[in-house]
């Protein structure tokens, strides 16, 4: 339950910061946006990383999860943001959320395929629920 509301929780950040990061663009080119929101998110993140202690452990994180963190960093900071942020500049903040609600049809086939882990009926109903929504919104958009 814990980590279902944790969940929930990011989603419920994820829900509202479109809106901040749309207005935050007027007038501005979205890699500038994505530069400055980068900043001020190691801003934040290195404050708490000073406060908590992690800071210093940094240095034992094995070379291996360095090279994994750097790849998930490039596509979902760097890639998957600036796409992102683009597409709440230049179009619906709705339909820009809608779209982005695929990704967790990704992740589930990446976890299937990849990693062996197991796909349940629920997990694959909720999957064909987002592809169908995403068409809908597709379909809309053409």
């Amino acid at each position: 339950m814990y980590t279902f509301l944790l969940a929930l929780f990011g989603a419920i950040c994820w829900g509202i910061a479109p809106a901040f990061g749309k207005i935050g663009l007027r007038g501005i080119h979205p890699m500038d946006g994505l530069a400055a929101r980068t900043l001020i998110t190691l801003l934040l993140v290195g404050t708490w990383a000073g406060f908590s202690g992690s800071l210093f452990r940094l240095h034992s994180i094995p070379s291996r999860a360095w090279f994994f963190l750097a790849i998930e960093a490039f596509f979902a900071t760097f890639a998957g943001d600036l796409a992102y942020y683009a597409a709440i500049k230049w179009g619906n903040i709705g339909n820009t959320s809608l779209v982005l609600s695929v990704s967790p049809i990704i992740t589930l086939l990446i976890g299937w395929f990849f990693m062996g882990e197991s796909i349940s009926f629920l997990e694959t109903l909720g999957a064909f629920f987002i592809l169908t929504g995403l068409i809908l919104v597709a379909s809309n958009s053409l």
